[in-house]
């Protein structure tokens, strides 16, 4: 369709003005809209309206498999994948799947290059905080976990 209303900024373009002056708050930084039950500020209404929900208890998106009431359509739709075990995250480079989002991003920091974390023992380097945290163990001795049988 027809984008007239575009982003001076970045060029993105909107057919309506109202969705043009929602962008431009990205680059801007404004948050005209604050939640009255704690300091948290938004760009959009719609955005303070779904966290508004979070304070009142309102959870509308009921599961039909169990029980479970959700405040927003996505987490009812991440808690339905679980119940059907579909993992429609997608790992573009090792086809990896995920069941949420947030997995997906934590898991392709282990794509990138970069490993900022090294070990001040040895010169092992690791992208993640918790891989370095695990790897010191190796150094203390420290074994986290018991097994019933033997300890």
């Amino acid at each position: 369709g027809v984008k007239p209303f575009k982003c001076e900024i970045c060029d993105l373009s909107f057919n309506r003005k109202y969705h043009l002056n929602c962008h431009i708050r990205t680059h801007t930084g404004e948050k005209p809209y604050h939640c009255d039950f704690c300091d948290v500020r938004f760009n959009q209404k719609s955005h303070l309206n779904k966290h508004i929900k979070t304070h009142t208890g309102d959870k509308s998106f009921k599961c039909e498999l169990c029980d479970a009431r959700f405040s927003q359509k996505s987490y009812l739709s991440n808690h339905i994948s679980w119940h059907t075990g579909v993992k429609p995250f997608k790992c573009e480079i090792c086809e990896t799947r995920f069941l949420r989002k947030r997995s997906l991003q934590k898991h392709m920091i282990t794509h990138l290059e970069e490993k900022p974390f090294k070990c001040d023992l040895c010169d092992a380097r690791f992208n993640q905080k918790p891989h370095l945290n695990n790897h010191i163990k190796i150094h203390t001795g420290e074994k986290p976990f018991k097994c019933e049988l033997c300890d």
